[in-house]
């Protein structure tokens, strides 16, 4: 029998009968073969071939990524080859065929991970989807192949910081872990006097990202960051995960009982580079999933802070983090500034395109015993006027009389018409 090099043994086959693809695997094995030969140097590697079909390409950074675990990534994956398979605008897949595609028995599971995966920016829940009637009918999500921005989270997703601070509630410990980590990181960047609103390089994130995946595993220093996180909070991410491995088991088991949840866009989680948009269908309940009475996270009323109308949401929540740094006597004269310097714009003044930036710098001021209302005392004074002049509230007798006077309006006119009918023969 003849021997193929290498030592190969190779039945005898009639050509004619081989598949194209047998001939030219033949063909490249012969080529390495004969490569391998050539090399001078006994002490490299052996050779390897892939043989197989072709397969799609996976972001090296969900793979590497320090934060998400080996079910949010594999989540990642489903979602975005869910996405290939029937175009980039496409359903998304509901719970139960993520968690088959995963080998994942629980669908609290593939819930969890969603709610990491958007807390970490790798998805974005852009928009709920609702009929002229007001039923709900699903959501809107995006994948990226990159954590994104939180200027651009915020932008697309207008209810973001109101889910990662909800997140500090969440049923799952990891959530809450995760949540945690994103605020810390961001009071960090208000520590080093970063702008919240700032435009991020995509250049500068990239290697930073690079350069926080070089270094060793379990020790990420205090300096650099990855992404969305500084580097210290991965570290206390990551111990305080190993810390929680043996109670989370016992709760993953209770969570299987759990009804299938799918987060809206209170709770819900989620570039302009690779961007897969997928709609959900509504095929999930949809149910609370955090506490509606955070006791951590005072609620507007109990703050009784005024905010600039021109403040979004997200804004709105990351100004907390701001106001944290001032005396609480002090946040709502810091909130009056803002406001006084916007109205300001009307009179000429120039526009603030940054209004955290601008808040940003208040809160510095007041931190350092500097700050002195200025444009925020009209504004204070205004409030109150509107306080002391507000009508009382109307008697049922003058409610009586005012639907009676609406009636009356009302046959009036009915009757004025259909006059203007008759004598314009429409009713013939």
């Amino acid at each position: 029998m003849p021997r193929r090099p290498g030592g190969l043994s190779r039945m005898a086959h009639d050509a004619d009968a081989l598949r194209p693809e047998t001939v030219a695997l033949d063909a490249l094995i012969k080529a390495t073969v004969a490569k391998v030969r050539a090399q001078s140097d006994p002490s490299l590697p052996d050779a390897m071939l892939f043989m197989g079909n072709w397969h799609q390409a996976v972001p090296a950074m969900v793979i590497q990524d320090p934060v998400l675990e080996p079910v949010d990534k594999l989540v990642w994956m489903v979602i975005m080859l869910h996405a290939r398979e029937t175009g980039g605008r496409t359903a998304f897949p509901d719970y139960d065929t993520i968690a088959a595609k995963t080998n994942v028995s629980s669908t609290s599971t593939v819930s969890r991970a969603i709610a990491i995966l958007r807390l970490t920016r790798w998805l974005t829940l852009c928009a709920r989807v609702r009929q002229k009637s007001g039923r709900f009918t699903g959501n809107v999500y995006s994948l990226h192949d990159e954590p994104l921005p939180l200027v651009d989270a915020l932008y697309l997703d207008e209810s973001y910081m109101a889910f990662v601070t909800q997140s500090q509630e969440h049923h799952h410990a990891r959530v809450r872990r995760v949540a945690q980590a994103v605020l810390e990181s961001l009071d960090k960047d208000i520590q080093e006097g970063e702008s919240l609103g700032r435009k991020e390089s995509t250049i500068e994130r990239r290697l930073q990202a690079a350069q926080q995946l070089s270094v060793s595993s379990g020790n990420h220093g205090n300096s650099g960051r990855y992404f969305t996180f500084h580097a210290a909070t991965i570290g206390k991410l990551k111990n305080s995960s190993g810390a929680c491995a043996s109670a989370q088991s016992v709760q993953d088991q209770n969570s299987k009982a759990e009804a299938k949840e799918h987060y809206s866009s209170r709770c819900s989680s989620h570039y302009k580079k690779t961007t897969t948009t997928t709609t959900t269908q509504n095929t999930n309940h949809e149910e609370k999933t955090f506490s509606e009475s955070n006791p951590s996270v005072p609620s507007v009323t109990e703050r009784a802070l005024i905010y600039p109308p021109r403040l979004s949401e997200n804004q709105k929540h990351l100004a907390d983090r701001y106001l944290a740094m001032i005396d609480l006597d002090d946040r709502q004269l810091v909130l009056d500034e803002l406001q006084g310097r916007l109205e300001s714009e009307q009179k000429g003044m120039k526009p603030v395109y940054d209004e955290l930036r601008f808040l940003h710098s208040l809160c510095k001021a007041a931190q350092q015993g500097e700050f002195v209302p200025n444009l925020g005392i009209k504004v204070a004074e205004a409030r109150q006027d509107r306080a002391h002049h507000v009508p009382p509230p109307e008697n049922e007798e003058q409610k009586t009389k005012a639907a009676e006077e609406r009636a009356r309006n009302q046959a009036y006119g009915r009757e004025q018409l259909a006059k203007l009918r008759a004598s314009l023969n429409m009713d013939k």
